[in-house]
């Protein structure tokens, strides 16, 4: 087995190049996603190690050092950080040349023959699922005989290999949780409406919705969620309690954990048994009677992608949700105990001035504990990307969808409708709008009052939150 170090590279200052499907970028809150998409082939590659830099504060020189003392190295890379992490792999390459690079994840799943051709010192990038494809190159497999990749060959020729197969039984996996023990601080490790310290994990890949931005589904996971059986789930989560007794939350990252009804039943059963306090990812469409299974068996949180409060634009994008629904899921999570975070996109196709207030007021209506709002973002390999290119929404200049400082930008425009710049500075507004209401603030005080850890958590993410807006002004 090749000695080998999957490595998530040094980056712009706070950037989360692990977020996965959801935007990799630099947070208004501080905030790092666990790197298990790393974390998964790291587990299946004896003698592995797995550097998550950013999150971790480290510059080149410790990875370096590693890099020096290993054969292989897997990055994960995407379209915002290519063009840095191909800097990292060839001071890699320049400190020696022997070391054999690969790159993985969406961006050179979808564009494999560009990335190469964009980064000289990469050897080889694995489309698609790639655990078991860098498995097979760690145990000395000739690059012809892995299925999955592109490669440059001897005399410096792209080939392109046969699709891999989707992995069928998810329990095939080994747990990542072994590898978090190992090589990872979970302290180092912070989402602004998670209890921290958490644990994110997957039980499960790919995603039946059909949202046109979405990157994950449409580039690597595929459209049908091929899942993990609850009893596997619950060993891994049984073993993370002995491994991390300090862990106050487990989270799973499922595109969408909510898919499959009778599996999250069941799942949420063996966590009661448990008594663990867990979030998941969730469409909002979820049964009332399914809910209350859930918020009975520790369920806290749920992470749902509203994305519009326009029936129209949600249409637009394939979303499968309408409003009505939205708004009755979200009453019966309130009156039931179930905290939502919930997420917006501004600037999707569709998206007028009428359009962001329409979505800002749904917003407030509905009251998510908390929110988050992103800018539309065009990702290769997604039907929004080629929806962009179409129609002269994306010009080449805001292609790599953040600024020189790991800022998201706001890459599409709607000539005579919206510009780059009312897209962008809608964000703010819609956070002004919706913190800064007199209930909002005063329940934010009364969560702090009863909790001095809150409080504390509370003031940090304040600061952090103007600092970022000052920082995006300067951006604009």
């Amino acid at each position: 087995m090749m000695k080998t170090l999957f490595l998530q590279p040094p980056s712009f200052g706070g950037f989360d190049g692990g977020a996965g499907s959801r935007y990799q970028a630099k947070r208004e809150i501080r905030s790092f996603w666990y790197p298990t998409w790393l974390a998964q082939p790291a587990a299946l590659v004896e003698g592995s190690k797995l550097i998550d830099a950013p999150p971790a504060g480290l510059g080149m020189e410790p990875v370096l050092a590693a890099a020096k003392e290993s054969e292989m190295v897997v990055i994960h890379t995407s379209t915002p950080s290519f063009a840095s992490d191909v800097k990292v792999a060839q001071a890699l390459k320049d400190a020696k040349p022997s070391l054999k690079i690969g790159f993985v994840g969406a961006k050179v799943a979808v564009q494999p023959l560009e990335s190469l051709k964009g980064g000289p010192c990469i050897d080889f990038v694995a489309r698609n699922e790639f655990d078991f494809t860098i498995k097979e190159i760690a145990e000395g497999r000739d690059y012809k005989d892995v299925d999955g990749i592109s490669y440059r060959d001897a005399a410096g020729t792209i080939l392109h290999n046969k699709d891999r197969a989707m992995i069928e039984n998810m329990d095939s996996l080994p747990f990542v949780t072994d590898v978090y023990k190992r090589d990872l601080k979970i302290e180092d490790y912070f989402i602004g409406y998670l209890m921290h310290p958490y644990i994110s994990i997957y039980t499960g890949r790919g995603c039946k919705s059909r949202c046109t931005f979405c990157l994950w589904p449409q580039t690597v996971g595929g459209h049908r969620y091929r899942t993990r059986s609850p009893g596997h789930v619950a060993e891994e989560i049984r073993l993370a309690q002995k491994m991390f007794p300090q862990v106050k939350e487990f989270f799973f990252d499922d595109d969408t954990f909510t898919d499959d009804l009778p599996r999250a039943e069941a799942i949420a059963r063996e966590l009661g048994k448990l008594g663990v306090t867990w979030s998941c990812n969730a469409k909002a469409n979820v049964p009332r009677e399914t809910l209350k299974i859930l918020k009975d068996n520790g369920l806290r949180l749920l992470l749902v992608g509203y994305e519009s409060g326009n029936q129209q634009i949600l249409h637009n994008i394939k979303k499968g949700m309408l409003i009505e629904v939205a708004k009755k899921f979200t009453r019966d999570c309130h009156e039931l105990g179930i905290k939502i975070h919930g997420t917006f996109i501004l600037g999707l196709p569709g998206e007028t001035k009428e359009t962001i207030e329409q979505t800002i007021k749904f917003a407030t209506e509905i009251n998510p504990h908390t929110l988050q709002v992103s800018l539309a973002a065009p990702y290769p390999g997604t039907f929004l990307h080629k929806q962009a290119l179409e129609n002269g929404w994306l010009s080449e200049e805001h292609a790599e969808l953040i600024d020189e400082t790991g800022i998201q930008i706001a890459p599409l425009n709607y000539p005579g409708v919206l510009t780059h710049g009312e897209i962008f500075d809608s964000v703010e507004v819609f956070y002004k709008r919706f913190y800064f209401r007199a209930p909002k603030i005063a329940s934010i005080v009364g969560e702090m009052v009863r909790s001095p850890q809150m409080m504390k958590r509370r003031l940090r993410e304040g600061v952090e939150f103007f600092q970022f807006m000052r920082d995006r002004k300067t951006a604009a």
